[in-house]
């Protein structure tokens, strides 16, 4: 039978819930995608967010967190890739044909044949993209590692089992995998999903400018 500490345990749960709900670049991220491409393609950014945490765990458990935090420029680097990966982002978003210019050159001659022959690939290629988005914008924020260590080298003792620690990371992942799951179901009710039709390239131009913001708020910070 596991040893749990309750406090231990309630602190847990309710630091974690209250890191998720809270608004950030995941929010953004998972409001965008859900709002723009759809239900099926909201819950696969949810579901790359939720695998993302995963990597943050693996490498606390390791032992490697706490390096990470204490050497100032690997919390600088990630912050820089963050807040360029989510200002490319919003840009992208409010400026839609930036990425014709960066791309065409390369890859617009190998890709259109394809898109008009193979639609159903097409639709993979995009859950693959929305599963990736959730993940590079969980993996690449510096905020989340930093939660993610405080709660193991703070919260939780030195003396809890490893696998009551396993037990912790599955929750914290399951956690944001549910909310922003449950996130991406509410914006695409049949409501809110025919109010979008009208307002599509507003929500598109303000979910850019919110994440242009965060990666700026990164950046400076």
């Amino acid at each position: 039978m596991l040893n749990i500490d309750q406090f231990e345990l309630y602190s847990v749960a309710i630091i974690t819930l209250l890191a998720v709900i809270s608004p950030g670049p995941d929010f953004a991220m998972v409001s965008k995608v859900s709002l723009l491409k759809g239900r099926k393609n909201g819950i696969l950014c949810a579901l790359g967010i939720s695998v993302a945490i995963s990597v943050h765990l693996v490498y606390t458990l390791l032992g490697l967190g706490v390096v990470f935090a204490n050497n100032i420029w690997v919390l600088n680097t990630l912050r820089y890739l963050g807040a360029m990966y989510l200002i490319w982002l919003g840009v992208s978003a409010l400026w839609p044909d930036i990425k014709k210019i960066f791309f065409r050159a390369r890859f617009q001659q190998t890709f259109e044949p394809l898109k008009s022959e193979n639609s159903s690939q097409n639709k993979l290629t995009g859950s693959g993209s929305a599963f990736w988005s959730g993940f590079a914008c969980n993996a690449l924020n510096p905020k989340t590692m930093l939660f993610i260590v405080s709660l193991f080298s703070q919260v939780i003792s030195t003396d809890t089992s490893l696998l009551v620690e396993l037990s912790y990371g599955v929750y914290i992942s399951l956690v944001h995998f549910i909310w922003f799951g449950l996130v991406a179901c509410l914006l695409t009710s049949a409501t809110i999903q025919k109010k979008v039709l009208v307002f599509k390239i507003w929500i598109e131009r303000i979910t850019g400018l919110l994440m242009t913001s965060l990666g700026l708020r990164l950046l400076i910070n």
